[in-house]
């Protein structure tokens, strides 16, 4: 796997573990198979960690795929935000 790979399902495994719904692993699932491309389109250069990947996929929001902004949706629902 390349390093960009690794660094976009290390950052999305991260992002789930740090839900606390019982459904976690779905929804990392999800989040990894529609954004895993985004990720790799938009934020080439972005470094893994303080949450600088999602950051970068909310300043493209625009620019996402539908399934990918719609697993953010969720994961952002489950977080209560």
């Amino acid at each position: 796997m390349r390093i960009g790979q690794f660094t976009i399902a290390a950052t999305l495994s991260i992002l789930a573990l740090a839900l606390s719904a019982p459904n976690a692993l779905a929804q990392q699932a999800e989040a990894m198979k529609y954004c895993k491309a985004d990720v790799a389109r938009l934020c080439p250069g972005v470094q893994m960690g303080g949450g600088r990947i999602i950051a970068c996929l909310k300043e493209h929001k625009m620019e996402v795929s539908v399934g990918c902004a719609k697993a953010l949706q969720a994961m952002k629902a489950k977080m209560g935000q």
